[in-house]
């Protein structure tokens, strides 16, 4: 079981973890898989290698105030896809602090991730900031992808910060960050960034065949595009004007990366 969950009347902190190891017959199992609060993990079945993992919502959030963490480790040569059973949703709470969501992600020697929630949701007058970071083994392989909607439909959004940070063999490979909604500096809804759009996307791929042979930059459609990386990685970004077109270029984008990989 977990720490018990806490409020401390700032809001709930809860945290989930779930750790993946190779079970020597080809397969991966899980020693580590609990959740608290409004953060449920539940294993789902699966054929392959590959052990799955849908994060469920047990609870309405993150809320002002609220602070949850997620964590998850691939141990060498285990192999772990994880979904989310529905959008998160950030909301206005009774707290007036930011709401924090923060996700920790750690890919061994030898070892796969395939990260595959839906998207976040940014609902007016919430405030939430999303810190994901994610160490990489030299010889790991990654399939990242996250979504934000900014907004309900005929709505303005929250404001969202959202910072993503990939080291790989201990050396930096990516490191972003994007502000949006009220308060967010000056320009994030410019042509310069979203340039009017509410929905966006990014699609990370690390792989070590990248290091021979890696995709050449290009437009994917309207909506997206491809961006080589230094060393082994490869991003799909993709800006438009709702959710459902965000996720069906990131779908493509992978589908595609994935038969070319074959």
């Amino acid at each position: 079981m977990g720490a018990p969950l806490g409020t401390g009347g700032a809001g709930i902190r809860a945290t989930a973890r779930v750790e993946a190891r190779a079970d020597g017959r080809g397969r991966t199992s899980l020693p580590v898989l609990d959740g608290e609060g409004p953060l449920a993990l539940r294993r789902t079945r699966s054929t392959g290698p590959a052990a799955h993992v849908t994060l469920v919502g047990a609870m309405s959030g993150p809320l002002g105030g609220d602070h949850l963490t997620v964590e998850a480790a691939v141990r060498p040569g285990a192999a772990l896809h994880v979904g989310s059973a529905a959008a998160t949703i950030a909301l206005p709470g009774q707290q007036e602090s930011r709401a924090r969501y923060d996700v920790r992600l750690t890919v061994d020697e030898g070892a796969e991730l395939r990260w595959l929630p839906e998207q976040l949701i940014s609902v007016c007058d919430s405030d939430l900031r999303v810190t994901t970071r994610i160490d990489l083994a030299a010889g790991a392989r990654l399939v990242f992808r996250e979504e934000q909607a900014l907004g309900r439909t005929g709505e303005p959004p929250g404001r969202l910060a959202s910072r993503l940070t990939v080291h790989r063999a201990g050396r930096p490979l990516l490191d972003q960050e994007l502000s949006c909604g009220p308060g967010a500096p000056g320009g994030w809804d410019g042509p310069a960034v979203l340039a009017g759009h509410r929905a966006v996307g990014q699609l990370l791929l690390v792989r070590t065949e990248f290091e021979e042979a890696k995709p050449q930059p290009a437009l994917l459609g309207e909506w997206a595009a491809l961006t080589p990386l230094a060393g082994a990685a490869v991003l799909v970004t993709a800006v438009a004007p709702d959710a459902l077109l965000v996720r069906k270029a990131l779908d493509e984008a992978l589908l595609r990366l994935d038969r070319e990989a074959v």
